[in-house]
């Protein structure tokens, strides 16, 4: 008896204990652990994402840039497939049989149950063979999406790509993007993501235990529609840039071009470029390292990323600061000998013996003579130390936005090198150092180091007479034509407008009249003042950079230009002539020069290892193009 009360108590232990396990287990299960019930729900629900059309891009007349075009992605639920022909399956969507199986052995492990994408990005083309053998595969469908697509395939570097967001990007973004979303990986692509990208729409469906739709969860009232991105009105002259493309096609180097009055950019050549068709659809991750590879470096954004020391374009920016600081006036005059002496043994030559110059004529001619005094005065006669002169030049310099960026509307822009008194005296190991230390700086060489864009912008402010609007490349945004109000102030200078008439005089001179060191019927254009000058930058690893930068017309000019084309030799040669076709293109919509010359220039090949270029047009160099080793060596010589 006491035997059977005592088993019928163990058992009934064993019962209450197995019972509160299992309600334990439940409460954990519906209480604590959400994971069933997600499972659960997404048992009833599937959430189908409707992905937005991306915002346009156009050119300031509103020509297309950048459109979309329909691609088809195909996703697959693995338990709902049934046996097919799996050869014509591959062929229509244009697969292997290997890649068939490797496709769906990693959607059946993702979820045998759940769709997941088999193939990305199929062409509307292909699409359209492929949907009316789709009842044939039961388990696959498809869903709409849209790929970027450029009709006229330009400004490459400008307008960016987009591609498949990684783990960063999620991350980033707090949970915005998914995993398959596509977003702005580089250029106006990257910058304008949240306007571009639109907003995502959701599609509620019912689906039963083998994820077989059933129809729209309440009658589609929690659906959400999706909404386009918004459209952008880039300031690009599209004809302005294919001609500026054809220009340096085969060349290294930038083209950027300017309007003074707004600082829109007009024109923004890269080149090498590439076609941003080949950043689009299935072939994109095998372009894209082909491009990466590619030695001439086409993905390289030229324009904000490549520095170069200005040359003697930065006479332009040492003649007004001296004016501003009372060591030049219009009328001063120095004597060139062919060269400028400093210390004991110090010289920094001209190319010619240029005589008594002044202010315009140093200009005109491009005399370092001139400027070696003239930078000599600002540092070392400022009545002040040395050093103390030193900064006071390099403050006057910064406001040119030399060494600092401009916060163009792209991802990466450089800001350039403007030396600060720092590096000379911890190179000299004293701050007891003056003007023939880096005397190299007055003509633009040494230390120095600029980006085309920071030349373009001089050049519109030169053009101004003292002011630059900040240069961008998206005028207006969506249908209502926002303008960022940063885009409408005026940024000054310091230099008092009067400076610069004298300075605009010499531009004039060095391309319209003799002796100017752009004064070739090839850059002159006929009825149109242009005010330029040019730059021969020493390169320690070849042949010397072309760099001209000017703006046209002289009265209310309507555009700036800087034009740099590695290892071509003289300013005059090579980028003075390319700058002048662009400012007529864009005055004008055409070029009045003969065809023959034109037709020259565009269809030069200067890229590394071709044959050394016959100018047919003789050229002039400006005095820091002398190709004698001593010519500006300079930087690096220690005055006594």
């Amino acid at each position: 008896m006491n035997s059977f009360f005592q088993r019928r108590f163990v058992i009934q232990g064993i019962f209450i204990v197995v019972a509160l396990v299992l309600l334990l287990r439940l409460f954990y299960i519906q209480v604590i652990d959400k994971s069933y019930f997600l499972s659960a729900n997404n048992n009833v629900l599937r959430k189908v994402i409707i992905y937005p059309a991306r915002g346009i891009i156009l050119d300031r007349e509103g020509k297309i840039l950048v459109q979309n075009e329909p691609v088809y992605d195909l996703l697959v639920t693995p338990n709902e497939v049934k046996p097919f022909d799996t050869l014509e399956f591959c062929r229509l969507i244009g697969i292997d049989k290997a890649g068939f199986h490797k496709r769906f052995d990693k959607a059946r492990n993702y979820s045998p149950y759940r769709s997941s994408v088999f193939e990305k990005q199929i062409s509307a083309r292909t699409f359209a063979t492929f949907q009316e053998r789709l009842f044939e595969f039961p388990g696959f469908y498809v869903q709409n999406r849209s790929v970027r697509r450029y009709p006229d395939s330009i400004a490459a570097q400008f307008l960016g790509y987009i591609g498949e967001v990684n783990d960063k990007d999620i991350e980033k973004s707090k949970g915005f993007y998914r995993p398959g979303d596509y977003i702005g990986k580089t250029g106006v692509e990257k910058s304008y993501e949240e306007l571009l990208r639109g907003q995502r729409g959701v599609l509620n469906l019912m689906v039963d235990a083998f994820n077989r739709p059933k129809g729209h969860y309440a009658d589609g009232k929690y659906d959400t529609l999706a909404v386009a991105g918004d459209k952008l009105i880039s300031s690009l002259d599209r004809d302005l840039q294919k001609f500026g493309e054809k220009l340096m096609n085969n060349k290294i180097g930038s083209i950027v071009a300017i309007e003074p009055a707004t600082g829109e950019i007009l024109a923004f050549v890269s080149s090498p470029t590439y076609d941003p068709n080949m950043m689009v659809g299935r072939q994109r991750s095998k372009n894209s390292v082909q491009l990466y590879k590619d030695p001439l470096k086409p993905m390289f954004i030229r324009p904000i990323q490549a520095e170069y020391p200005p040359g003697s374009i930065f006479k332009v920016i040492n003649a007004l600061i001296a004016q501003q600081f009372g060591q030049a006036k219009p009328e001063t005059r120095y004597f060139c000998g062919g060269g400028y002496r400093f210390g004991r043994r110090g010289l920094m030559r001209c190319t010619h013996v240029h005589g008594s110059v002044d202010l315009a004529q140093s200009l005109q001619y491009s005399c370092n003579t001139y400027y070696g005094y003239v930078y000599s005065n600002m540092i070392d006669r400022s009545g002040m130390r040395p050093v103390n002169g030193y900064k006071r030049w390099r403050e006057a310099v910064a406001k040119f936005n030399v060494g600092s960026r401009l916060d163009i509307d792209l991802p990466n822009e450089r800001k350039g090198l403007l030396p600060t008194d720092e590096l000379y005296t911890k190179r000299w190991k004293s701050d007891k150092w003056g003007s023939g230390f880096n005397i190299s700086l007055s003509i633009g060489q040494g230390e120095l180091g600029i980006t085309p864009l920071q030349m373009a912008n001089v050049a519109a402010t030169v053009a101004n007479r003292g002011f630059f609007y900040k240069p961008h490349l998206i005028k207006a945004i969506g249908e209502k034509k926002v303008i960022k109000k940063e885009y409408t102030q005026k940024n000054h200078t310091g230099i008092d407008a009067k400076y610069y008439d004298i300075v605009v005089e010499g531009m004039s001179r060095a391309v319209n009249q003799p002796g100017g060191t752009a004064n070739f019927a090839v850059n002159m254009i006929p009825g149109i003042e242009l005010c330029g000058k040019t730059g021969t930058v020493q390169n320690p690893h070849g042949k010397d950079h072309s760099v001209f930068f000017g703006f046209a017309p002289r009265n209310n000019p309507k555009i700036a230009i800087a034009v740099v084309v590695e290892n071509a030799g003289f300013g005059s040669s090579w980028a003075a002539p390319i700058a002048s076709f662009m400012a007529e293109k864009y005055i004008r919509d055409t070029v009045t020069r003969p065809r023959a010359v034109v037709d020259y220039f565009l269809t030069k090949n200067l890229l590394p290892g071709q044959d050394k270029p016959k100018i047919k047009i003789s050229a002039k160099a400006d005095s820091a193009g002398s190709k004698k080793k001593d010519t500006v060596s300079s930087a690096n010589t220690k005055a006594n």
